[in-house]
């Protein structure tokens, strides 16, 4: 997300409209972000459409010269552009989004956060008490899916009182997965996690709440069924405060589109 110029934390949006006003354009760009994130939250891939308005007698950019030139101004960051697409004018990337998809590592094993892999640092999340039981963190996950009130389950900010509580969450798993270079360590009896989300959007630290409560699950901390509960209690106070995932084991992993929409023909100029 944009900051302003008091700010001490810099945002990737920020950083886009910089390197984007290299492209000489006749107004400054606008990027439109398909979904912002918190500080410590990762992006494997997030989208966001801009309108760009060059000189009379320019020809338009296409998609391979957005992406090398933008590229070039960006190189001193972490930060790629990896496909550009030519969309009509009714496009947004934030309203037009199907669905987003989320995933949360989790690294369990661990019984003191100095063992947690140098190179996995601020990836992941080793909660406290080594192992987690996955299997009551699966049942627990199922009264997540669907179409809730889910109040319980984000953190209030200056937008609570503008938007609907209600979510339709379409996806939840927990699967194993790998570590970086983690064949190296095997002997070190380390397991990686990850939890996936998906949804058409999600309330203000919705992920890192549920992700939170289903570890405490794991840990025995709370039953499946409390997950029911807290659901129904609707209420952002009865999350306990141990139910907060931090944000490094976060990602944004993609952003869903109708393929129509990222397949329009338009003509140069337009």
């Amino acid at each position: 997300m944009k900051t302003s110029n008091d700010q001490s934390v810099v945002g990737v949006e920020n950083y886009l409209e910089k390197a984007a006003q290299n492209l000489n354009p006749i107004v400054p760009i606008k990027f439109h972000i398909s979904s912002r994130t918190d500080t410590g939250v990762h992006a494997l891939c997030n989208s966001a459409h801009l309108d760009i308005q060059r000189a009379p007698g320019k020809p338009a950019f296409n998609e391979k010269q957005l992406i090398y030139s933008l590229n070039y101004h960006l190189r001193p960051e972490p930060i790629r552009i990896l496909n550009v697409y030519r969309v009509s004018n009714s496009f947004h990337a934030r309203f037009s989004a199907l669905s987003r998809t989320y995933i949360y590592r989790l690294l369990m094993g661990c019984a003191h956060h100095s063992e947690v892999p140098v190179f996995e640092r601020d990836l992941c999340w080793a909660p406290a008490g080594g192992q987690l039981n996955v299997p009551a963190m699966r049942d627990a996950a199922q009264f997540l899916l669907g179409t809730h009130d889910f109040s319980t389950f984000r953190s209030l900010n200056s937008e609570t009182p503008l938007q609907s509580p209600v979510r339709t969450v379409f996806q939840v798993d927990i699967q194993p997965s790998s570590g970086f270079l983690s064949h190296h360590y095997e002997q070190r009896g380390l397991e990686f996690w990850e939890l996936k989300f998906r949804s058409r959007s999600f309330l203000y630290r919705q992920v890192r709440r549920m992700v939170g409560a289903l570890v405490a699950v794991g840990q025995g901390k709370l039953t499946p069924h409390h997950i029911k509960e807290l659901l129904e209690r609707k209420d952002s106070r009865a999350l306990p405060p141990y139910a907060m995932a931090p944000p490094s084991g976060l990602f944004l992993k993609s952003v869903e589109y109708n393929e129509a929409d990222l397949a329009t023909t338009v003509a140069p100029g337009e």
